[in-house]
């Protein structure tokens, strides 16, 4: 047994990690605003406040909005998941232990992400409360309304999650579900569990926040919520002969943090 492993095979490897973190590990990152490559082990991002229009005098200097800036601080933690391939089991096994590992590591990166988005949407100050019910119309109605009173952009950057038991009951809802109130081509059972209604792309995920039986379900739109990346996801394999294995470590350096509380709602559905 040699003590290195080729190169192009580490690329290779590296590069499948990758691909499976895009692909299945974060269903969140695309939805929020994101700073890649930051240097050190803190960003912020640009919280600007409203504009206000006015007239002004013929000949006269053209107001000035005087727009309100406030950076928001964004902390980046290290983040690893690794975990050993041992020589002589892979001798016993038909399948690639190494990509299944690669595809784990990609997975729990991915869900960590995700957890750090959410722990963001946790900060917000409006929240729709159970009334010992689960997900209903009434709810999501409220939760509209108080996007629409603050103004919150309905430019086709707002994202919903729901948990898959408030899924459930979203499907029962006619007018998130039937055909005749949302046409052909938005019904919920086609594709991927994903779909859009009121001008929101609304998405099942296992991972939301839930106490006591109440679970927190977020309204949001992307420019409300930053994810800072110092690294993206990495992989690196390394051959340790004292255990005769592999030792297959896959790592990140990310943070994330609320922006906006305005542009955030969260429903609390009981289950």
């Amino acid at each position: 047994m040699t003590t290195t492993i080729d190169q192009s095979f580490i690329d290779h490897f590296q590069a499948d990690v990758h691909q499976a973190y895009q692909r299945m590990g974060s269903k969140l990152r695309n939805t929020v605003r994101v700073k890649n490559a930051i240097r050190g082990a803190t960003t912020v991002f640009q919280k600007v406040g409203k504009g206000t229009a006015t007239t002004k005098a013929r000949h006269g200097k053209v107001p000035v909005m005087n727009v309100d800036h406030e950076a928001v601080r964004c902390d980046l933690r290290d983040y690893y998941a690794g975990d050993w391939v041992d020589a002589l089991d892979e001798l016993k096994i038909n399948h690639d232990e190494k990509m299944v590992l690669a595809n784990a590591g990609a997975y729990a990166l991915g869900r960590k992400t995700d957890e750090l988005i959410i722990n963001a949407l946790v900060g917000a100050d409006d929240v729709v409360p159970d009334n010992t019910e689960g997900m209903t119309l009434d709810k999501v109605m409220m939760a509209f309304e108080g996007l629409g009173d603050r103004d919150v952009p309905d430019d086709g950057q707002r994202y919903a999650i729901v948990g898959w038991k408030q899924w459930s009951e979203l499907l029962l809802i006619d007018e998130f579900s039937r055909s005749d109130y949302i046409g052909d081509e938005d019904l919920p059972w086609k594709g991927t569990q994903a779909k859009r209604w009121l001008g929101t792309l609304w998405m099942p995920h296992s991972g939301l926040p839930v106490a006591s039986g109440i679970r927190s379900c977020f309204w949001y739109h992307r420019t409300a919520i930053g994810h800072a990346i110092g690294s993206d996801v990495q992989s690196d394999i390394t051959w340790h002969g004292d255990h005769a294995a592999h030792f297959v470590n896959n790592s990140m350096s990310q943070g994330a943090a609320l922006i906006d509380g305005d542009g955030v709602v969260c429903l609390k559905a009981q289950e």
